[in-house]
């Protein structure tokens, strides 16, 4: 399979991105595609976004991977992640895909992970060109997930004084008060290894406050009758897993939602072979590469 480099502007920003081909497909027999996303302040060559698109492109789909607005070889203000604003680059990028000849423009999907699973579900639900959604580790409703990662009074008030000192600082000075990522989204020390190589460390408050903000919930119902699955680690050691459970509840159908116990936060970069299998049971059962057989 072949990579294709390619960028497509969104606000005026060049992101840049891979489109990996499929051998021998021509313009006469377009595949289904799926744009992956990667996580908080990551990028696309992480693991949780490199090793789905290899499993993608063994099934028969071509996958495009690209850096959101700020992060990786993108252009934009450095580690400024506004949850709309990602929503907005996955349409841009989907608009882009749709026109590639090995694609079939009707049939694109979006799959993400953690932050990217919250913006892939988002998307969903207000981009109506959106063929299916994946989230893993995904979040639905941020003031939720905040308070699940930050759970004790203490660590509480720490980070909404930081989100209020945040406002404050741009009030005042005009200026972004600038924030390490992990106190915006803990991490345990045995977890770090699968943050990507040149993710971004600190980022403007208001990210923060755009993820305190955002709600996928809101919007989760309106990708019915488009399917959606929802994949969690049942003991998720950085998005608490009642955020898909919540997702769960506020979508309609079809819809499934799959608890893991032996993988974590990271499923897609642990290469969990019971995530894999139960992806490609999806895939051929709701979104096949064989038109055909989706009409059936």
């Amino acid at each position: 399979m072949a990579e294709q480099r390619v960028t497509f502007k969104f606000e005026g920003l060049a992101l840049a991105g891979v489109v990996r081909l499929l051998d021998s497909v021509s313009a006469a027999e377009p595949r289904p595609a799926f744009i992956v996303l990667h996580g908080f302040g990551s990028n696309m060559n992480a693991g949780n976004v490199r090793t789905p698109c290899t499993l993608l492109g063994e099934l028969g789909y071509v996958t495009l991977r690209f850096d959101m607005p700020g992060c990786g070889e993108s252009e934009g203000e450095r580690g400024r992640l506004i949850c709309l604003e990602q929503v907005g680059a996955v349409s841009e990028a989907l608009t882009m895909l749709a026109q590639h000849p090995q694609v079939d423009s009707a049939r694109i999907a979006v799959m993400g992970s953690s932050f990217g699973a919250a913006v892939a579900v988002y998307a969903g639900g207000v981009d109506q060109r959106i063929a299916a959604v994946v989230s893993a580790s995904g979040w639905g409703h941020g003031e939720r997930k905040f308070r699940g990662q930050h759970p004790t009074p203490e660590r509480w008030n720490t980070f909404t004084a930081m989100l209020a000192e945040g406002k404050r600082q741009r009030a005042v000075t005009g200026t972004s008060l600038m924030v390490p990522r992990y106190d915006i989204v803990p991490i345990p020390d045995h977890m770090r290894a699968h943050v990507a190589s040149g993710s971004i460390q600190m980022f403007p408050a208001e990210t923060a406050q755009s993820m305190y903000d955002f709600r996928a919930e809101d919007v989760v119902g309106k990708i019915a009758p488009r399917p959606l699955l929802l994949l969690h680690s049942a003991s998720d050691s950085v998005t608490p897993v009642e955020q898909s459970i919540g997702l769960f509840q506020h979508a309609g159908q079809p819809t499934e939602l799959h608890l893991f116990a032996d993988t974590d936060h990271f499923m897609f970069a642990e290469s969990n072979t019971r995530v894999r299998r139960i992806v490609r049971d999806w895939l051929a059962y709701y979104f096949p590469v064989d038109a055909n057989a989706a009409a059936a």
